[in-house]
Order: C-alpha cells, then sequence, then structure tokens
C-alpha cells in the first residue's frame, strides 16, 4: 500500500512539473547597432561599411572601411578615441565570422579587425587584424574504412593591444612588437 501511494505521488508530481513549464520564446531578429562617437557614425551604406563624418548635423564625408555585401553585419563593432603623441586618433575595432562546410571538413574562422584613423587629415594611420581557423575534418585511418575527426587550431597576423599612452602592441606566438604615433609623418613606427 505505501509503495502504491509513494508511486501515485511520484507519478502526479512528474505530470505537475511537466505541466507548469511555460513556453518559451526566443526573438531571431536581432538589431545590430552601429557605433557613434563624436560626429562619427560607423555605418554600412550602399555596399561599403564606412565611417560617417558629420558636421552640424549632416553627413559631408565618409571614411570607407571596406566594400562589403549588402547582408554584411559587423559583430562587437566598437569606435573609441585616444590620444596618441598629443594627436587625438580613433580606433575602430570589429569581429567578422564565417563558416566554410563540405562532406569532411568545417572551418570556421573569427577575424578581429582594429583601423585606427586620424579625423582631421582622413587619413587611415594603422591596420592590424587577427584570424583564427578553427577546423574539424574527418579522416581515413590507414586506407581503412576507419575514420577520426580532427580539430585543429591555425592562427594568423597578430594580437592587438592599446597602451594607455596611445601605443600600440601587436604580438603572437614567438614575437612582440610596439608602435608609437609620429604625428609628423601620420603613421606609427617601431618603438
Amino acid at each position: 500500500m505505501k509503495k502504491i501511494f509513494l508511486f501515485l505521488c511520484i507519478v502526479f508530481l512528474t505530470f505537475n512539473g511537466f505541466g507548469q513549464k511555460k513556453a518559451m520564446t526566443k526573438s531571431t531578429t536581432t538589431t545590430s547597432v552601429l557605433p557613434k562617437i563624436d560626429n562619427l557614425q560607423v555605418e554600412v551604406k550602399a555596399g561599403k561599411f564606412q565611417v560617417a563624418i558629420s558636421e552640424k548635423g549632416k553627413s559631408n564625408d565618409a571614411l570607407i572601411v571596406k566594400d562589403v555585401e549588402a547582408a554584411f553585419t559587423p559583430k562587437d563593432c566598437k569606435l573609441t578615441s585616444f590620444m596618441a603623441s598629443g594627436i587625438k586618433l580613433y580606433l575602430l575595432t570589429w569581429t567578422e565570422l564565417s563558416t566554410t562546410k563540405s562532406t569532411k571538413k568545417t572551418e570556421d574562422k573569427t577575424t578581429i579587425y582594429s583601423v585606427i584613423y586620424e579625423i582631421a587629415s582622413k587619413k587611415q594611420v594603422y591596420s592590424n587584424y587577427q584570424l583564427t581557423n578553427h577546423i574539424t575534418e574527418i579522416v581515413s585511418i590507414g586506407g581503412t574504412a576507419a575514420t577520426e575527426t580532427q580539430e585543429k587550431m591555425r592562427r594568423e597576423g597578430f594580437e592587438f593591444l592599446l597602451n594607455r599612452d596611445g601605443s600600440v602592441t601587436q604580438k603572437n606566438k614567438t614575437q612582440q612588437t610596439t608602435f608609437v604615433y609620429n604625428k609628423d609623418k601620420m603613421e606609427f613606427k617601431k618603438k
């Protein structure tokens, strides 16, 4: 009798638990808000990824970052200002994701771009990218029908670091280089 009562309690609690769950709804539409700082607005317009420069509320000029497809949406896009050698510069960073699939191989690429502009002269003074490629591949073992899945990680480019003093550090597995801004030549030079 106790076993039957215990069994019925468990059954009722199980049904009650399933019956009380609410249906979760997920929003599939995500809006990507591109950054704006001072008189600069990052935008994708007419097949161009660009930084629009507006004066007195009107967009007068734009710095073209790159040509893109209409469906292009940069991830983690940020626009920040900083001082280097007494000059105000702007750092634009964004991430691009891409996936390539075939029957036996999948490549997930993550590319982080960093570009520095001097707005007064409308010039790009520095550019960097860091590519991480995660490869998953099905490989035959010794000419037999047996296979195994192998994963590889490949890196390209340099990790970008903006230092407090306005200098820039690039580093990878084997080297590290620091660059300082030369305001006369409007470019970053090795320290």
